[in-house]
């Protein structure tokens, strides 16, 4: 559905470095009918999916823990971030990806997710839309150590925490990622623990 309010004039690459900053100038017509001239920036980094690992009888989630250098220069003392597992869709459909990120990132090699909803994560500058999933996990879907993929430079550690201990780590701060509060509370809300 084309939104007749918009016009398109002019979109400018600003960086192609590692995604794509780019500044578009476009005319939007207000409530009142008349036209304006906006110029906004927009980060495309491509779509991604996110996942909650649970183990329902053990009570437990599978998180990472690693570093994030906006959280660091934005006053997050280490740097370090507690997380749900995540990718860049790249060329896969968000389903493949996701499993494909939980055995890179976690080890775990899962069969069963399920897709709970799609967010866009920060609207005024990323165009980035996270599709997100939930799927259990066992002792017996570990293939590996997990940690990521050496060549994309991956630091991660896998974190198994108590799900009630990780709920509340959002009140404490120490989890303060967005789409990991989401799962959080997503699992809390469907008692899925």
């Amino acid at each position: 559905m084309k939104n007749d309010r918009i016009k398109i004039r002019k979109t400018e690459v600003l960086s192609d470095n590692w995604y794509t900053l780019n500044k578009v100038t476009y005319d939007f017509q207000n409530k009142t009918g008349e036209w304006e001239t906006h110029s906004r920036e927009a980060y495309d980094r491509g779509n991604g999916a996110t996942i909650l690992l649970y183990n329902k009888e053990k009570g437990t989630v599978i998180l990472t823990r690693q570093f994030r250098l906006p959280t660091y220069v934005n006053g997050n003392e280490s740097g370090m971030l507690i997380e749900a597992c995540a990718g860049l869709l790249d060329q896969d459909n968000a389903e493949d990806c996701i499993r494909k990120e939980t055995e890179e990132e976690t080890g775990y090699r899962i069969s069963n997710v399920k897709k709970i909803f799609e967010s866009y994560m920060s609207p005024g500058s990323v165009t980035e839309i996270l599709h997100f999933f939930v799927a259990q996990y066992d002792n017996d879907m570990k293939v590996s150590e997990g940690g990521g993929l050496k060549e994309e430079q991956e630091n991660i550690e896998v974190v198994e925490l108590n799900f009630e201990e990780a709920f509340q780590m959002m009140y404490t701060g120490e989890i303060r990622d967005g789409k990991t509060i989401m799962l959080l509370q997503y699992a809390k809300i469907h008692d899925l623990i």
